[in-house]
């Protein structure tokens, strides 16, 4: 593994780090993933391995190099990395400057993205994201999704972009657990499995439907706009329509439900 140690913020690579952590939209013209902290660099290591993204560059602070260079050399021994992944050592003030985080650790990993092959698994337990617009709620939805047994995200147009770094950091490592496909339209969803979509205005009440036993195991759920729930496409594909029943006040948010509905499916 080659190690390059760099003092300057003019070094191509970390304007090209830098260029990652400011712009959610970035990796898709980089062609490349910004990981950072230890609970997702770690959580990418203990992945499987074959997951379909490749560890291209470590990037670590000269007072983390220790602990991080020494974990990586033994993954590389054990053949769990590929040889042509390179280490940069940074000074810990230009760690920082680099860094998205208030505290990361001085650890990131710049992963190869991975490629749209498009290919939407039919049968599989499914979560799919409506326009879901904030970051952190589609984070902890892949989060539950993980959790709770589902392994496809579909994500239509609209959604916060999958690999941006606050999904990342949100999703705290769930990506590496899941098939994800994104960039959809509402036509794309053609699934082999029962549809539930969310729906604030009417349906059938979640706790009825668990209690008869009358949730499909595999299904796909369809989670909506914060503000405008499921479109009416996605509706209209729906085979069941769900309501949350709730006590007081309707304040549920998108990622509360989702994980209410996963859990009464899982």
């Amino acid at each position: 593994m080659k190690i390059q140690t760099i003092t300057s913020r003019d070094n191509p690579h970390v304007k090209a780090i830098k260029r990652l952590t400011q712009a959610s939209s970035s990796y898709k013209a980089a062609g490349q993933v910004w990981l950072e902290g230890e609970h997702l660099c770690d959580a990418f290591l203990k992945a499987p391995l074959q997951l379909s993204v490749q560890l291209q560059k470590i990037i670590v602070s000269l007072s983390a190099k220790p602990h991080w260079m020494g974990l990586v050399e033994a993954l590389a021994l054990q053949g769990k990395l590929d040889v042509a992944c390179e280490a940069l050592v940074l000074p810990d003030s230009l760690f920082e400057y680099i860094s998205g985080l208030p505290s990361s650790g001085g650890v990131g990993f710049v992963l190869s993205l991975p490629e749209q092959a498009g290919v939407i698994h039919k049968t599989a337990r499914t979560l799919v994201l409506d326009r879901v617009q904030d970051a952190g709620n589609v984070g902890s939805m892949l989060r539950s999704a993980a959790a709770f047994g589902v392994t496809q995200i579909l994500s239509l147009e609209g959604t916060a972009l999958l690999w941006s770094p606050k999904v990342l950091r949100a999703a705290m490592g769930a990506h590496f657990a899941l098939h994800l496909v994104e960039g959809l339209q509402a036509v794309d969803i053609v699934l082999n499995v029962p549809i539930y979509a969310t729906d604030v205005h009417g349906g059938a009440l979640l706790h009825e439907l668990q209690a008869a036993k009358k949730i499909s195991n595999p299904c796909a759920w369809v989670m909506g706009h914060e503000g405008q729930g499921v479109s009416q496409a996605l509706l209209d594909k729906a085979s069941t329509r769900v309501n949350i029943k709730q006590m007081g006040q309707e304040s549920l948010n998108v990622a509360a439900a989702a994980a209410v509905c996963l859990y009464a499916s899982a």
